[in-house]
């Protein structure tokens, strides 16, 4: 059988095919679910993350050095 004998017979298939009822179908499916599966292995890996994180925030040198100044004139302990 030649291509073109081939395609006079798809080629009916696709006129009764009604464009206005496509749907996605099981590869988008299996797409979506696959990609709902890799944020949720992101989003849980990203929490264990967070969750080892220790953070203490420095004090602000600028403030640690006003906060002497004020402390030594309040007490009336002057230089």
């Amino acid at each position: 059988m030649y291509a073109t004998q081939a395609l006079t017979h798809v080629v009916p298939l696709a006129e009764e095919f009604d464009k206005n009822k496509v749907t996605p179908g099981v590869l988008g499916f299996i797409v979506f679910a696959a990609l709902a599966v890799g944020v949720w292995l992101l989003m849980k890996s990203m929490n264990r993350h967070m969750g080892r994180v220790n953070f203490e925030e420095a004090p602000d040198p600028d403030a640690v050095s006003a906060d002497a100044k004020t402390s030594g004139t309040a007490t009336g302990h002057a230089r």
